[in-house]
């Protein structure tokens, strides 16, 4: 088969996101108005800042902001999340960073599978935030063992995913017809199930053990929990809900307020409570319930700098001794206050941050830059001094978007709708090499990916500022 003829991973990946979008608004009604809203809030803010509009559209970004999404699941085993990076693979998403949750009292330990490169960001930057259960953590050595051999048992990709996975390995990819094949099995492995694996005695002991145990091994699959898409302005998003029938949660997760956003803001709204049939002994079905899906909106900043992030965890932790959110909300003015507080500590001015070394930055020729006759004695203090050029009002800088996650954050989210007793003490103990081990591939570290994108744009302006001195 020749390469030509095959689907690009960007269009399988848009395919998918559409695919599960829609499936998604099906299960969870809730979705759609919230999509509602959020696309009323982002032509509001657009509307009222034409320059934010105007440099969103110069850098080839505003498109992609209607298009985002991330979803979340959370796998039982090993083989499942290493057949699952496979299947991302397809669609051209790569597994990025490490995040253990267990520093906050979740089991789980996780990394984010999106596109990395510019051109396929752009084109749609669907992510799913994917969390491998840690049943080390079970304390009860026999619950241990028994979730062990009911995940050992169930099945969560289709024949069909299978195959045309190993398809697409073997040859390059996927022509037209596969390409659809292969999202319409995918998909199965997401769907909504309402039968569970387990009786309700079993299910009762996972959830006693930690709410969220309960939702990974008592069901068929790693139904997709939430489906977040971005917002330009989380808290007017935060403000409307009520007015669209929607209770948010009372904190938004994350770095407070700002007129320069960093990383990465989070709320959403309370998790469904959905019919669930359990085993019975007699073999038939008793009728029960389940919690664990949820809606989300996220808003993106700026991705900081290892020196940014360390900044940015202590000014957290230091808002976090003042006043650490109460999980059922009844602090949010409080710890909201703090958080404002300690942050003024954190420059919220491009310019400010960029100096400090805290963000990272696509940097590109102006106007002016691209029109200019240079001279070699400016090129060549271009290529030592950037900060020069910048001056001269021919290179101009732009934040580049935090693509990952918070794993307070992604805690705060879970735990908030989970309930409230759902944070339990587990032992801190990260285990990066264990993840990448069952994952069958080393993670891709963040910081180290932003400062290539970063230098790549300092060099090509330098380039193209030598070839207009070498054309003159």
């Amino acid at each position: 088969m020749k390469e030509n003829s095959f689907v690009s991973a960007d269009d399988i990946r848009s395919a998918f996101s559409a695919a599960m979008s829609r499936m998604y608004r099906e299960e969870v009604p809730a979705y759609g108005t919230l999509m509602e809203l959020v696309a009323r809030v982002n032509g509001e803010t657009l509307s009222a800042d034409s320059a934010w509009k105007e440099r969103l559209e110069a850098t080839d970004s505003l498109d992609r902001i209607s298009e985002e999404r991330h979803g979340a699941i959370r796998l039982g085993t090993p083989a499942e999340l290493s057949m699952m990076r496979r299947v991302f693979a397809v669609m051209g998403m790569y597994p990025v960073g490490y995040y253990d949750l267990s520093t906050a009292g979740v089991p789980v330990h996780s990394t984010a599978f999106r596109p990395v490169g510019d051109a396929a960001l752009k084109r749609n930057p669907f992510r799913v935030f994917t969390s491998l259960l840690r049943l080390d953590l079970i304390a009860d050595e026999a619950l241990r063992a028994e979730a062990e051999a009911i995940l050992k048992a169930r099945r969560i990709f289709t024949p069909g995913a299978m195959e045309l996975t190993g398809q697409a390995e073997r040859e390059g990819g996927l022509d037209k017809a596969g390409a659809e094949r292969f999202v319409a099995e995918v998909i199965e492995t997401f769907r909504w199930h309402d039968r569970a694996n387990v009786s309700a005695d079993m299910y009762q002991r996972l959830h006693d053990a930690h709410r969220l145990i309960a939702d990974v091994v008592s069901f068929k699959g790693p139904h997709i929990n939430h489906l977040t898409p971005r917002t330009l302005d989380i808290d007017q998003v935060q403000a409307l809900m009520p007015e669209y029938g929607i209770a948010p949660k009372a904190v938004v997760e994350g770095p407070p307020t700002r007129k320069c956003p960093i990383l990465l803001r989070q709320t959403s709204f309370k998790a469904l409570e959905e019919p669930v049939s359990f085993r019975g002994a007699d073999g038939g079905w008793k009728a029960g319930s389940h919690t664990a899906r949820f809606g989300e909106i996220e808003q993106r900043g700026i991705a900081l700098t290892p020196k940014g992030r360390g900044l940015y965890d202590r000014l957290l932790d230091e808002s976090r001794k003042i006043v650490r959110p109460a999980a059922d909300g009844s602090n949010a003015g409080e710890y909201g206050a703090a958080l404002a507080q300690v942050f003024e500590a954190f420059p919220d001015h491009w310019a400010e941050i960029r100096a400090a070394g805290l963000g990272y930055f696509s940097y590109s020729l102006t106007e002016k830059g691209r029109q200019a006759k240079m001279s070699v004695c400016l090129a060549e203090r271009g290529r030592r001094d950037l900060d020069s050029l910048i001056a001269d009002g021919l290179v101009q800088f732009d934040p580049i978007v935090y693509e990952d996650f918070l794993p307070v954050s992604a805690a705060g989210i879970f735990q908030s709708n989970l309930g409230d007793g759902a944070q339990q003490d587990f032992v801190a103990s990260p285990n990066q090499k264990r993840f990448e081990t069952d994952l069958g591939v080393a993670v891709l570290n963040e910081f180290d990916h932003y400062a290539g994108i970063e230098q790549a744009s300092i060099e090509d302006c330098l380039q193209a500022l030598t070839a207009a001195v070498a054309a003159e």
